[in-house]
């Protein structure tokens, strides 16, 4: 059972597993899919700009051969202006071809891992450049495993181009009957047609690629029991440090309590499981303070400290669970709870009030303050 967890890969990776292959560079992204966006992308620009293209380089084509005809002699440097127009008009031409290409090809990869750079990606390590460890790879059971996906993907893609050109045979064997430019155009039109099927084709295996990728880098990030326990030990620290940092912090909370609750006004308990000591100088105070507060046994520990030195309890639940929630211990108190407090405070003094009175009535000395509830 021990050697299961520490070596069987049984349990999927961690969060913290899967965002540290991120910074390496590892994510799951399908090369078929961004192919289809980019091809899907280069028949949209082209069906789009191509008119455009062809008749500006038509223009220019056109003007040199004039200014050759029109010309006594030919020259080098006319040959050279020709050139020279052609070139920059190909590249006037083909620039916003070039620039939508690219954007295109970046959205096609932000599309699947979103936005990323990893400079751990581009860290030399020696397996990288390594011939045997390349070797290895290149006939590894993975690499086998592609390459006849590959070849496979290569089959389909032939054979449906053959199929769409046989069933528009008729078209293909009339273009030798037309002009050249009605030629060319049908041309066009047949291999449009053709690239939108396998454009479409291609998404459709890049999508069963994506889902592919998405289960293998999965599975290659697989985690064993005992791994899954290590990294969750690292990340929420060792259970004997937790528990003796818990303790330390029940220990200081119950001497802060010691000192603050015999000066405390009232107590305002749950009344079992909350207990929240108040505090109001009206000379030093905006508004009452909190100065201490605890749960379950520290909340007991302020309640005992309270009767023994005459401090009044207050039994108010919603209020004692608002102020060991919302108010840190040494804040004021935030305004939504002044109402509620004032009212406690209130009643704490009146009950005050009318236990002096009644001790002096009864000519005897005053006692501690009554512990009660509202």
């Amino acid at each position: 059972m021990a050697s299961d967890e520490m070596g069987e890969k049984t349990e999927d990776p961690t969060s913290k597993r899967l965002n540290e292959a991120r910074d390496r560079g590892q994510v799951a992204k399908s090369q078929d899919l961004s192919a289809a966006l980019i091809l899907l992308a280069a028949v949209a620009i082209f069906a789009g700009l191509g008119p455009l293209i062809a008749k500006r380089m038509m223009t220019v084509t056109r003007g040199g051969l004039e200014s050759f005809a029109s010309a006594d002699a030919i020259n080098l440097l006319l040959v050279e202006d020709l050139i020279r127009d052609i070139a920059r008009s190909a590249l006037f031409a083909t620039l916003p071809v070039m620039v939508l290409m690219f954007i295109a090809a970046a959205a096609a990869n932000i599309s699947q891992i979103g936005l990323m750079f990893s400079p751990k990606a581009l860290e030399l390590k020696l397996e990288r450049i390594s011939p045997i460890a390349g070797t290895k790879r290149l006939f590894s059971k993975r690499s086998l495993v592609k390459t006849g996906i590959n070849l496979v993907k290569l089959v389909v893609m032939v054979t449906v181009s053959v199929l769409v050109l046989i069933t528009q045979a008729e078209r293909v064997l009339g273009m030798p009957g037309l002009t050249v430019l009605t030629g060319m155009l049908e041309t066009l039109r047949l291999l449009a047609e053709l690239a939108i099927i396998l454009v479409l084709l291609l998404l459709v295996m890049g999508l069963i690629d994506l889902i592919y990728q998405k289960w293998q880098h999965k599975q290659d990030l697989r985690m064993s029991k005992h791994e899954v326990k290590e990294e969750r030990r690292s990340m929420e620290g060792d259970p004997q440090i937790k528990g003796r940092r818990a303790r330390m912090m029940q220990e200081i909370a119950s001497q802060r309590a010691q000192a603050e609750v015999p000066r405390a006004d009232v107590i305002v308990t749950n009344p079992t499981h909350y207990s929240v000591a108040l505090r109001y100088d009206s000379a030093s105070m905006r508004a009452p303070r909190v100065v201490a507060k605890g749960v379950d046994h520290l909340a007991l520990r302020i309640r005992l400290i309270a009767r023994t030195h005459g401090v009044a309890i207050v039994e108010r639940p919603p209020l004692a669970r608002g102020l060991y929630f919302g108010v840190d211990v040494g804040r004021e108190v935030p305004a939504e709870f002044y109402e509620a407090v004032a009212e406690v405070l209130a009643f704490v003094y009146r009950v005050e009030q009318d236990a002096d009175r009644a001790a002096k009535q009864a000519n005897q000395p005053v006692r501690p303050p009554v512990v009660g509830a509202a």
